[in-house]
């Protein structure tokens, strides 16, 4: 008569061999156990990409048909890819790009390099108001520690000065992957026409804006050549500063007028207008910059960087997530 395997009768008439066993098993869990990996920040691949693309005054369906399907359609070549995903707005188009789970890590990078080759090679293809194809790939940047810089009565151009010297610092430590600035302020000058003074000498700010940007072009001059020597001819006239815009005279319509006749002229951001700018994806305060330490566990060393601030400068540091950065005072 056939019985039935017992696992517990054998055990028991085996007990040596179950012994070695669960001693086998228990140094392979105690060695496994001290190997796992233990990072604050460990590094991830995402295995998404993100294509943006802008054609402005096209609609919907134009931008479905001439843009948006061409590039799907050119994606479907990638031999790892997964599925897309698009949106199509009136003058914008935004395409995901999903790769397959089985994509090792180590390929994605090449990947991705592949499909800006095949972007590259549609390029032409497109209307000719398409701007540039944007690309983002950057989703799984950790970043550990986001620091702010304030200066109170510096100007932006002297805090980002303190703020790129600590950047170049910051790289110098070990495990630090990656510094982004976030939040800079561009150096800029502000003009306000006058309606009025523009209307009295019958101007027009398109004509006054066109001539600006001809002056300040930067174009081939010529070359003189005298035997082996070759010289590079450059004629001079681009704005250097506030004063050389303010003294210019400009020619509209057969006529010389001196700019600062009708347009002032604002060096700083005091009379900047409100509202967030496109092209920040995150503005600080006025007179702060943020700032994303990024791949690395080790602290910023502090006592190197302070000796570059002045007085009446201090920076804050915390520990915060990259999106929404918050502030923590620090101590003078």
């Amino acid at each position: 008569m056939k019985t039935d395997f017992n696992l517990s009768e054998w055990a028991l008439r085996h007990r040596s061999l179950v012994w070695y066993f669960m001693g086998i098993f228990a140094v392979m869990g105690v060695v496994s156990y001290l190997n796992l990996g233990r990072e604050e920040d460990p590094s991830f691949t995402i295995k998404t990409m993100l294509i943006q693309a802008q054609w402005p005054g096209a609609s919907v369906d134009e931008m479905s048909k001439q843009v948006t399907e061409r590039i799907e359609r050119k994606l479907e070549e990638l031999d790892v890819l997964d599925y897309t995903k698009s949106m199509t707005m009136p003058g914008q188009t935004i395409v995901l790009v999903y790769l397959r789970d089985a994509t090792k890590a180590r390929d994605v990078p090449h990947t991705w390099m592949r499909v800006r080759n095949m972007m590259n090679d549609i390029r032409a293809d497109f209307p000719s108001g398409v701007t540039d194809l944007t690309y983002n790939d950057t989703f799984g940047d950790v970043f550990g520690n986001i620091y702010a810089f304030t200066a109170d009565g510096l100007t932006q151009r002297q805090l980002r000065d303190y703020v790129e010297h600590v950047r170049r610092e910051v790289l110098l430590i070990p495990n630090v992957g990656k510094v982004d600035l976030i939040g800079a302020q561009d150096e800029v000058i502000y003009a306000e026409f006058s309606v009025r003074q523009m209307a009295a000498l019958g101007l027009d700010q398109q004509d006054i804006l066109r001539t600006i940007q001809a002056q300040n072009a930067v174009v081939p001059s010529g070359v003189v050549e005298a035997g082996p020597e070759r010289i590079v001819l450059r004629v001079g006239g681009q704005f250097i500063s506030e004063e050389s815009l303010r003294a210019i005279n400009l020619r509209v319509n057969d006529r010389f007028f001196r700019l600062s006749d009708f347009v002032t002229l604002h060096p700083d951001d005091s009379r900047q207008p409100g509202g967030q700018r496109l092209d920040e994806p995150l503005r600080a305060p006025k007179g702060e910059s943020w700032r994303g330490a990024s791949g690395g566990h080790s602290r910023p060393r502090e006592s190197d960087a302070r000796g570059v601030y002045p007085s009446r400068s201090r920076n804050s540091a915390g520990n915060s997530t990259p999106s929404v950065p918050s502030r923590a005072k620090a101590k003078q």
